[in-house]
């Protein structure tokens, strides 16, 4: 048990940062890692280039990384944004347009987990017709990510730091997830269980652990205070992960946390180098 004896991928939109997007992937591989995430990469545009696509899988590529989850195109982030499908108007039209864009780059990789980040509050709209928007684009987006054989994920984020968001607690995400899945039939949405928020909202991470494995999809954690790598801070990441897998889970633990002062490559001291590659 520990942390050798889980799955890692790297989460190149926060880990990185300090290198251009296409030499992230072998930055990556340099230190030991075969598996990466992503944030929507293009914050300006849900529909890139297909130069740009086609240079993206070939720095996955080249580099023997997997990607192991997508973002879809969740306007400003980082930034102000903390997604666009719930926000009327232009920017849920940008999500619509991203949602075949993402899923088909999804499936030229291999990567089989979609996530789709709810969206903030927005002054003026009524949050009901907020609500049935986001349902109708993450009905949509389970379709797609379905149809190339990929989950949908739904997150919960942190009050603190996106009081705007509205999934600030594991129950209200899990509505969600429950929601697309009676509403598509499809069973594919899944909880993206992120330990740091969930920490940073006060939430029993025990409790969350054993009511909502089975639903869980993918996981990410940080430390907490301060959202470093695993050790700066208090959370017991290592005993909680090894919650989750005797709870059932199996799935990719994403390392979304920041490096500090300190280059990325220098930030996985953490994590013995032979248990960096994904079997």
């Amino acid at each position: 048990m520990g942390y050798p004896d889980q799955r890692f991928d790297v989460n190149l939109s926060i880990l990185f940062t300090e290198l251009p997007l296409l030499e992230r992937p072998a930055a990556a591989a340099a230190v030991g890692f075969t598996a990466v995430e992503l944030w929507w990469p293009w914050i300006e545009t849900p529909t890139p280039p297909q130069a740009e696509l086609d240079a993206l899988k070939k720095a996955l590529d080249d580099a023997g990384t997997q990607l192991v989850g997508l973002n879809f195109y969740a306007g400003r982030l980082p930034g102000p944004d903390r997604g666009a499908l719930s926000v009327p108007g232009p920017e849920s039209d940008r999500f619509r347009a991203n949602i075949e864009v993402a899923a088909d780059f999804a499936a030229s990789v291999g990567c089989t987990a979609l996530n789709a980040l709810y969206g903030n509050r927005v002054e003026g709209a009524d949050p009901q017709v907020q609500d049935a928007l986001a349902l109708e684009n993450l009905v949509l987006a389970a379709r797609a990510a379905d149809r190339i054989g990929a989950i949908l994920l739904v997150e919960t984020l942190n009050k603190p730091e996106s009081p705007l968001y509205p999934l600030v607690s594991a129950p209200a995400a899990i509505e969600v997830v429950d929601k697309v899945n009676a509403a598509t039939g499809l069973g594919n949405a899944k909880f993206l269980l992120d330990l740091y928020h969930l920490s940073m909202n006060g939430e029993d991470l025990s409790q969350v652990i054993k009511a909502y494995a089975a639903k869980t999809g993918h996981v990410q954690i940080a430390d907490n205070p301060g959202r470093g790598a695993p050790g700066t801070g208090t959370l017991p990441l290592e005993r909680l992960l090894d919650e989750l897998k005797d709870a059932g889970y199996a799935g990719w633990v994403g390392l979304e946390y920041k490096p500090g002062d300190r280059p990325s490559a220098e930030s996985f001291d953490w994590l013995p180098a032979s248990a960096r590659a994904a079997g």
